[in-house]
């Protein structure tokens, strides 16, 4: 089983794309991020054209996430319970489901903007409620996992130069902090491995030809507890994908199961 985890930064910017490399990479379930569109203009009819079942968090703005499956959708769950929202109004973030014998969340986890901003703030708390939201999944039986854009670099080597991050958002210790609270809550980090240079990076802004020079960022993550992370065959980043013309900022996260 092949899974996959993409921000796609905008479906409609990034159908032609998105329809094409799902017929080419064969993947069964897709976590989608910032669709940034309402659910109603969701291109639900030609995913099922490729034989792909959608369920969609949406509401038109520049949040919005989905899942994609082509072996059966079942208990979706919208939203992400204990959402603390931001500046009184809660956000798609979050949606969950079952595709055949593996449960996933596409989460779009806040971006903290800056460390003195309220949205940073928000971002921890968002974190305090998906860990609660997922920890009874994380503990159980069933290959489960968490999916998305995280907006935190795990690690110092995560990050193409720590220094340049310095003072920002998605490196901070609390930022990297709530991630090892998830992890404790039964789930591990699936790193993939890179198809060119050395470290996996999943995002590079579109300025200052940040993507040549591999001026990158690993905050593309995929959270599995035991049972998925003891299917786990192979991980990799779609690099190719961030390639050309109308590609969004991020490249898919592919994972591959024995389940």
């Amino acid at each position: 089983m092949r899974i996959a985890t993409w921000n796609v930064n905008s479906i409609t910017a990034r159908l032609p794309r998105l329809l094409a490399w799902l017929e080419s990479s064969g993947t069964d379930v897709l976590c989608l991020q910032e669709a940034k569109v309402a659910e109603e203009q969701f291109p639900a009819e030609q995913l099922r054209e490729l034989g792909y079942e959608s369920a969609v968090h949406a509401t038109g703005r520049w949040n919005g996430v989905a899942v994609l499956s082509r072996v059966g959708i079942e208990d979706v769950v919208k939203g992400l319970p204990g959402d603390p929202g931001f500046d009184g109004a809660v956000e798609p973030r979050a949606i969950s489901a079952t595709c055949g014998p593996v449960r996933v969340w596409s989460v779009y986890v806040p971006n903290g903007r800056e460390v003195d901003h309220p949205h940073y703030a928000y971002k921890l708390q968002w974190f305090e409620a998906l860990r609660a939201a997922v920890a009874s999944d994380a503990a159980g039986g069933r290959p489960f996992a968490v999916m998305g854009d995280y907006n935190v670099a795990p690690t110092d080597d995560d990050v193409f130069d720590p220094a340049f991050f310095e003072g920002s958002t998605h490196v901070t210790p609390a930022e990297r902090a709530a991630l090892a609270s998830l992890r404790e809550a039964g789930l591990s980090d699936v790193v993939p491995r890179p198809l060119k240079y050395e470290h996996p990076f999943t995002y590079w802004d579109y300025r200052q030809l940040c993507f040549p020079k591999n001026r990158g960022m690993r905050i593309d993550l995929v959270y599995g507890n035991q049972p998925f992370a003891q299917a786990v065959k192979d991980a990799y980043v779609d690099r190719e994908e961030r390639k050309g013309k109308g590609a969004s900022d991020h490249a898919p996260v592919v994972v591959d199961l024995d389940v």
